[in-house]
């Protein structure tokens, strides 16, 4: 009596879940056809062509946006990791310091601020400090969005393992530095790397607070195709749009496969 009930709601599981990847993916894959699209038509299907990849890898303002980028999301990324990692081991080892819950909250806060006001609130800083706009400045602003996610990702691994692994190398001679980087650090290294990736995907495809605080010459990529689209949507458009979704997809999977390592060998070291 059971069984069809049961038959009927996996068939609407099944539909309202394929509605609901369709309606987050489906675009994105209409916009990798059409990246492929021999038409100077953006709506006109024209058969298959890479002339626009061919295009963008010619447009040198493009590319020197894209290096821009590259290097601004590598280096904001290794900076918010070396942060981040500090400031959750901090976090889950320093539990009763004083200013712990104001400390934590002024971390978390990009977590939930909107990206304007972070934007803006970084322009006006450095405004203030008369520093000149460019690549350190969208890098120190993009630390500052990415940190945190660093954070959240390293404290939850380190609050998973075993303290007393620690405590057996300092109790063998280590002293509490050399134990944290034989013991611990070998263990949180997935979350350091899958950390790490992700700030490096937010990095990338950050356009408002990037917006906020480059100066002449230093647009990233996501700034320029913006620029580019205000003036209507080009095919090489849909060919540079394709290739950062495969860039990032495949740094989400890398990171997942880190995560779930770092997840397996963290729940190994846990106390039992």
């Amino acid at each position: 009596m059971n069984a069809r009930p049961l038959a009927q709601m996996s068939r609407f599981n099944i539909a309202t879940l394929a509605m609901g990847l369709a309606f987050l993916y489906l675009p994105i894959v209409v916009l990798v056809i059409y990246s492929f699209n021999a038409s100077q038509l953006v709506t006109v299907w024209g058969g298959w062509s890479l002339r626009w990849y061919q295009s963008f890898f010619n447009d040198q303002a493009m590319l020197a946006a894209a290096a821009m980028s590259l290097r601004v999301a590598a280096v904001s990324a290794t900076l918010a990791t070396v942060l981040g990692t500090l400031a959750a081991v901090a976090l889950t080892r320093g539990e009763r310091f004083k200013g712990r819950t104001l400390f934590s909250g002024m971390l978390y806060a990009p977590l939930v601020m909107p990206e304007v006001i972070t934007g803006l609130s970084l322009l006006l800083l450095f405004v203030a400090l008369g520093a000149e706009r460019g690549f350190w400045t969208v890098t120190i602003a993009h630390t500052t969005l990415t940190m945190c996610f660093v954070t959240v990702i390293v404290q939850s691994r380190l609050g998973g393992l075993d303290r007393s692994l620690e405590e057996a190398a300092m109790d063998l001679g280590c002293n509490p530095v050399r134990a944290f980087v034989a013991v611990t650090l070998p263990l949180i290294a997935p979350a350091i790397a899958a950390g790490w990736m992700l700030a490096f995907t937010l990095s990338l495809d950050d356009l408002v607070i990037a917006s906020f605080t480059t100066g002449p010459g230093s647009a990233t990529l996501p700034i320029r195709i913006y620029s580019e689209v205000r003036l209507g949507v080009k095919p090489e458009i849909n060919a540079i749009c394709s290739l950062i979704v495969g860039s990032i997809a495949i740094l989400i999977v890398a990171a997942s496969l880190a995560s779930k390592l770092s997840s397996g060998r963290g729940q190994n070291a846990a106390p039992m």
